[in-house]
């Protein structure tokens, strides 16, 4: 599972990412605890699929026991769009650093 220090580190960037954009002030502060939050959700849903996988057993009590399929599953898509849409209401965006690629590969 995702550790105290990634987590710190997630908020550093977030912040970071704010200023370089010169957005400051406590209500994006807020936002980026909220994001955190989900991100501590996303990570405890993960753990969830991991050790019971994407179906699992139920028994009903009166004699149904069967496959459904996790819920985790479901609400990890809806926590990741979400945190998706606070990344977008901070305006921050995804970067990505392009590697120059040897053309003798």
């Amino acid at each position: 599972m995702a550790t105290n220090k990634t987590r710190d580190n997630i908020k550093k960037d977030l912040i970071e990412r704010l200023e370089e954009n010169g957005i400051i002030g406590s209500w994006y502060l807020d936002l980026i605890e909220d994001y955190l939050q989900l991100w501590d959700t996303k990570n405890l849903l993960i753990k969830d699929v991991k050790e019971r996988g994407v179906n699992t057993e139920y028994n009903n009590g009166g004699g149904q026991i069967g496959c459904k399929k996790n819920d985790s599953v479901d609400q990890l898509l809806k926590v990741s769009q979400q945190m998706i849409k606070l990344l977008d209401a901070m305006g921050i965006k995804p970067t990505r650093k392009v590697e120059e690629v040897d053309e003798e590969m």
